[in-house]
């Protein structure tokens, strides 16, 4: 049985996306479509489930190449199934956790210092001394999880916080 095509701009309105995003998609390796006899682009109707799949991968914050990767495990020859699906949104759940995590570590010190070293808030000389988060590397620490008593242990077994020029 021959797919049923519908035109870029019919999967652009349904998809919700720009027709340029799917040209892009398509660029990418992540879609792929044809011309029909008059010059217009088009695409099989189960497209529309790989782009709802790209926009969720990239909600998620998978990249291009994670979700290249991901759509080259479903099948060629036949649209895929719940089952499909399912198995690729499965590997998921770890990441959408740690998400969770850092999203509610944001929430709990959005209004107090975040280890970056900055030290342009008066709370910095009390969060972090001397800049002692920079021993545990780059970026906001103890936003990415570290907690103040490891990075005072970590610091006072440098000896002493790293500098902004040491770190370079």
């Amino acid at each position: 049985m021959e797919k049923p095509w519908i035109t870029i701009g019919d999967v652009a309105t349904r998809a919700g996306v720009a027709a340029s995003t799917l040209r892009f998609y398509e660029t990418e390796g992540l879609i792929s479509g044809r011309r029909s006899a008059g010059g217009h682009r088009q695409y099989a109707r189960d497209t529309l489930r790989r782009i709802a799949f790209i926009r969720a991968a990239q909600a998620v914050g998978l990249a291009l190449p994670d979700i290249r990767a991901a759509l080259a495990t479903l099948p060629d020859g036949r649209t895929p199934t719940k089952a499909d699906w399912s198995r690729l949104a499965r590997d998921w759940g770890p990441r959408l956790d740690a998400q969770i995590a850092a999203l509610q570590r944001l929430r709990l010190k959005l209004d107090s210092c975040i280890g970056c070293g900055c030290l342009s808030m008066k709370a910095c000389a009390l969060y972090n001394p001397k800049d002692a988060a920079a021993v545990r590397g780059a970026g906001a620490r103890y936003l990415l999880g570290d907690s103040w008593s490891s990075v005072v242990t970590d610091s006072q077994q440098a000896g002493q916080a790293a500098t902004p020029a040491q770190r370079k």
